[in-house]
């Protein structure tokens, strides 16, 4: 018996871009079958999350039934979260998890460069600068040696027409990547593993203002018909698009679906043009490949027979074809559809094969019960070899089970995880990073969504004498009530788990504070000591505090009162715990949506510490929360009672409070506050004191973008991306740099990612403007930061970020945010 060994994923251990499989229906076999037969690839490139044309991306993997990959320079770590509070990494993570579940729906693979979204950019060449290009280069030329794409398609030009530095640097490394990829004299050492390949032609999907998709000017075009409806699916690829498009809702993406006729136009940039098609002079048949042609007729004749009803009756020509695959030369062509192939015999068979864990945790050291599952739902002959868990200790187990039509062959065992395990978390997140870019410490990783899971199994089955290998990792799952079966990935945690009450703590003046720490155990029973390692001159009592746990998943709070050192600003307090088995420094980081699977990452256990010369006037602050927002957080931390309003206690007495805060994008996303305008106004008219965050220019809904205030004024555009950029004091005796808190220029000083953002672009001379600032080679903008008085109170408007200094625990942030709100004393 001839033995055929396949691993879904072509390097050990390493996960491939594509999400993982579900099981097929007829449909979706019959046009896997057409993908089988169709030998080529595209890679699409662009800048961030949601870059993408999810609606091209659908038709060349549905319709031309291409591999096709979508490249993003970044993980959208520096954009906006509509969602929830999550900013930097953690917002990357969330983005990187959207665009997995859209490449599940239309059809493609997803791949990253290592480069950090560091925020707006206004210029390809600081992009390049800060990315450090040649080595984010590099990243684009190994993923296209390794993935060998006919045709490269760039979403933006390489000019300020791509509206942005990131998107119009992704085209400049996209352009240069092209023709490196082909020459060996390149990053030679990653010919160790992989081949030179040169592209047939490189071309922009291009559009116009607004990203409309009319026919470019003065240039020729491949036109490329996007809004065909797919009988077999049920589908047109703008339906199916939308769906993949919406799953971005942290940048508010959600799309309505179109069903009439569109195209899109494609603009050759390099390579060999193209006429008619963007296939044009590649051959997407088996015939590109040696000894494929008797796999391309042996393909059609299955297709032509394919019964929808039996999809069973295929699986012996595709076990036929399998072999002839597995025979062939060694090529990219080869492993690819040797993946496709296996994926539909397992399909046409109707199996369902699954091991899936007891529990979603695990530490190293500790054992795991699992469970395997599996299903023959078809009268071929399927036996069970044997099942190997990977990733544990070792643990094989030889099965020679015979797999009856529609009856479940179930096995329960043990195994251990390695007392060495490396805790799951985010490769890329593991190390701190570079200016512009992740350090990577295993290059296997390099351009993959996420590290593979940490538990994987492995059936070999014999299907009509043939030995095939699948393989999968084992998550857990359960029934959640209202909502169904529910998978989660298995993770391999701390033994203990140490989260500050905190991620930034204000020491005002010197006095001492309580630092609260809580200690969360991965084990059915445990006890460690907790303490802190503080900065020198910092002292705390205790100097240790014991904690004890009964049973799994238990918390307990652990105080210390912490004195600040006499000349230290600014600290980190870390905090560890240790027992008979280790020293535990991580603490734990939950992040739950609907539309992603659950995630945890496990940083390390610090907060940040300033020792902060602060003065507030008036304490009681009404806060409506924005987006992605943490303000409120941090005004508690320096003495104000905080009282979150909605859209009920808005209409109560607002009088109480010295001042209202409207948080980042409430405009844009709460759309009973526009109905809410004539309070607010009243309150500063009878002598409160509002003060308005950034909001964009869109999604304003009752509400126009010059009602914000009192008197007219617009938002606009305009912002600073340098977090250094030289901040004028227009008339430093104002009152709100003076009181209760001298503002100066040190306290501009360790500003991250940007100054501000969507600036007052037109303002009532009836407006004080305080501030000036610009990025270099620019005019200065006096929008950041405005205000006057109306009736008895007063209205603020300001584009400065202090969304995310505060969290960021930046001082100067802290000082102008309380003289903003103390105006009215």
């Amino acid at each position: 018996m001839k033995k055929v060994v396949l691993c879904i994923f072509l390097l050990s251990q390493v996960l491939p871009g594509q999400a993982q499989s579900h099981p097929l229906n007829s449909s979706e076999i019959y046009l896997g079958l057409q993908r089988l037969a169709t030998v080529g690839n595209v890679m699409y490139i662009a800048a961030h999350p949601d870059d993408e044309n999810t609606l091209l991306i659908t038709w060349l993997a549905k319709e031309k039934k291409v591999r096709t990959a979508y490249y993003a320079m970044t993980r959208g770590d520096g954009g906006q979260n509509l969602i929830g509070p999550e900013q930097d990494e953690y917002v990357g993570l969330i983005r990187t998890h959207e665009l997995l579940e859209a490449r599940k729906i239309d059809g493609g693979e997803q791949y990253f460069s290592r480069a950090v979204d560091f925020g707006f950019s206004k210029s390809t060449d600081e992009a390049l600068l800060l990315w450090g290009k040649e080595k984010i280069l590099e990243d684009l030329v190994y993923r296209i040696r390794k993935f060998r794409p006919d045709v490269m398609i760039n979403r933006f030009p390489p000019d300020e027409r791509a509206g942005h530095g990131h998107h119009s640097a992704s085209a400049v490394l996209s352009k240069e990547a092209f023709d490196a990829a082909a020459d060996p004299r390149r990053f030679p050492e990653q010919l160790k593993e992989v081949e030179v390949w040169q592209p047939k032609r490189l071309v922009w999907n291009t559009f116009g203002r607004g990203f409309t998709n009319t026919a470019p000017e003065g240039e020729s075009y491949v036109e490329v018909p996007l809004g065909e409806y797919n009988p077999v699916l049920g589908e047109a690829y703008t339906e199916i698009a939308a769906r993949a498009r919406s799953k971005h809702r942290s940048q508010g993406f959600g799309s309505a679906p179109t069903r009439s006729e569109r195209s899109d136009y494609l603009v050759h940039i390099k390579g060999t043009p193209a006429s008619k098609d963007i296939f044009d002079g590649i051959d997407l048949s088996w015939r590109r490949v040696d000894g494929g042609q008797k796999i391309a007729l042996l393909l059609d004749q299955v297709i032509g027979k394919f019964d929808f009803r039996k999809p069973a009756a295929s699986v012996p020509d595709l076990v036929k074809i399998y072999g002839f695959i597995n025979s062939l030369p060694e090529s990219v062509y080869k492993y690819e559809k040797l993946d496709e192939c296996r994926e539909l015999i397992f399909a046409c068979a109707g199996l369902y094969l699954e091991v899936s864990a007891s529990t979603n945790s695990t530490s190293p050291g500790q054992s795991v019960k699992l469970f395997s599952t599996a299903v023959n739902r078809s009268d071929l002959p399927v036996e069970v070899k044997e099942l190997k868990i990977t990733g544990a200790v070792s643990r094989d187990t030889v099965l020679n089970t015979r797999l009856e039509n529609n009856k479940n062959s179930e096995v329960v065992f043990d195994v251990k995880i390695p007392a060495n395990a490396e805790i799951t978390q985010p490769y890329w997140m593991k190390e701190s990073k570079e200016t512009g870019k992740y350090r990577i410490s295993d290059e296997k990783l390099r351009n993959q969504p996420m590290a593979p899971d940490p538990l994987w199994a492995e059936y070999t089955l014999s299907i009509l004498g043939e030995n095939l290998t699948y393989r999968h990792p084992v998550k857990y799952k359960y029934t959640e009530p209202s909502r169904g079966e529910i998978y989660k990935y298995l993770e391999i945690r701390p033994e203990i788990m140490l989260n500050f009450e905190q991620n930034v703590f204000i020491f005002t003046e010197g006095q001492a504070k309580t630092v609260g720490v809580v200690a969360k155990n991965n084990l059915a029973a445990n006890k460690a000591t907790v303490s802190l390692k503080l900065p020198e001159g910092w002292t705390c009592t205790p100097a240790s505090v014991g904690v004890e746990f009964t049973e799994k998943d238990q918390e307990k709070p652990v105080y210390f009162t912490v004195t600040p050192g006499k000349n230290t600003r600014e600290a980190t307090i870390s905090a560890v715990a240790v027992n008979a088995r280790g020293t535990y420094d991580h603490a734990y980081r939950h992040i739950s949506y609907e539309h992603i699977p659950e995630l945890n990452v496990f940083p390390k256990a610090a907060a940040r510490a300033i020792n902060l010369d602060v003065k507030i006037a008036g304490k009681k602050v009404g806060y409506v929360m924005g987006a992605g927002d943490e303000v409120a957080q941090s005004l508690m931390q320096i003495g104000y009672e905080v009282t979150f309003l909605d859209e009920n206690s808005i209409k109560g007495d607002l009088s109480r409070l010295d001042a209202i805060i409207i948080g980042v994008r409430a405009y844009n996303t709460k759309d009973w506050l526009a109905n809410s305008q004539k309070l607010l106004l009243e309150y500063v008219q009878n002598g409160g004191n509002l003060l308005v965050q950034y909001q964009t220019q869109a999604f304003y809904g009752k509400i126009k973008t010059n009602e914000l205030g009192p008197y007219p004024m617009t938002i606009g555009r305009g912002r600073v991306t340098e977090e250094d950029a030289a901040v004028q004091f227009l008339n430093p005796q104002d009152p709100v740099l003076n009181y209760p808190n001298r503002i100066t220029a040190r306290d501009f000083e360790g500003w991250v990612q940007e100054r501000g953002l969507y600036f007052a672009q037109e303002w009532s001379d009836k407006y004080t403007t305080v501030l000036a600032m610009k990025d270099k080679g620019e005019t200065k903008q006096e929008g950041s930061l405005l205000y006057t008085r109306y009736g008895k109170g007063n209205f603020v408007f300001t584009g400065l970020s202090l969304f995310r200094q505060l969290p960021a625990g930046v001082p100067g942030a802290y000082r102008l945010i309380a003289n903003l709100i103390s105006m009215k004393k």
